[in-house]
């Protein structure tokens, strides 16, 4: 999966001399959380609602109305911009994405085709592509697995799942010469998963029933 299938297409962005009055409102009208800043068509800072309500005089100020509207009409989003701006190219795999997130501890990234802004992908659309990919919609069961860390072994607890079907596959961690893995399975004889595995060798270090549910 990659960024550009799970990004906004065409975000809403702002100029670097927008009003912060005229971009807060951007914001709120439109329910979005950041606006690119662009200049032409380069992209040369992001900001969020927290920069511009941070930039707002205090509400304990002692300034007159007058003195007030003066000074954050001349307040500009580039005057609270974040820049340089971290990026991600469209055709990069999402994880590459998530990873960036993680490091920079940062809710969203503008995305690229090659110098063009192009999209915009947010932590949430990380989270959204998480569930999918680990079948939460589909129900069945959730099995955790200590298995040991060595080839095949992944594939010789798989044969012991039939007739049901696995939907997804994740490995959470390795320590101690042991991968922990998580299986999902749904369909045909699915109660009997647990016991399948049992009997195959393998241990089983938790075993949960889920309904399906749809994923806004």
């Amino acid at each position: 999966m990659l960024v550009k299938d799970r990004m906004t297409k065409d975000p809403v962005t702002v100029r670097p001399e927008t009003p912060v009055l005229e971009a807060l409102n951007l914001l709120r009208n439109k329910r979005f959380r950041r606006l690119p800043v662009l200049e032409g068509e380069h992209l040369v800072g992001i900001v969020t609602d927290k920069d511009l309500k941070d930039a707002m005089p205090s509400k304990a100020t002692t300034l007159s109305v007058w003195e007030l509207n003066y000074l954050l009409a001349k307040l500009m989003v580039k005057d609270v911009m974040a820049r340089p701006v971290i990026t991600v190219q469209a055709a990069e795999p999402l994880e590459q994405a998530a990873l960036l997130l993680q490091a920079h501890k940062i809710g969203g990234l503008p995305v690229l085709e090659g110098p063009k802004l192009v999209g915009i992908v947010t932590v949430t659309d990380v989270l959204k592509a998480f569930t999918e990919m680990l079948g939460l919609e589909a129900g069945g069961v959730r099995i955790t697995l200590d298995l040991p860390d060595k080839p095949g072994a992944l594939a010789h607890a798989a044969a012991a799942v039939p007739p049901s079907n696995i939907v997804s596959v994740a490995t959470v961690d390795h320590q101690g010469g042991v991968q922990r893995v998580v299986l999902r399975a749904v369909g045909e004889g699915v109660e009997g998963v647990e016991a399948r595995l049992r009997a195959a060798g393998h241990e089983v270090v938790d075993v949960r029933k889920l309904e399906p549910r749809a994923l806004a």
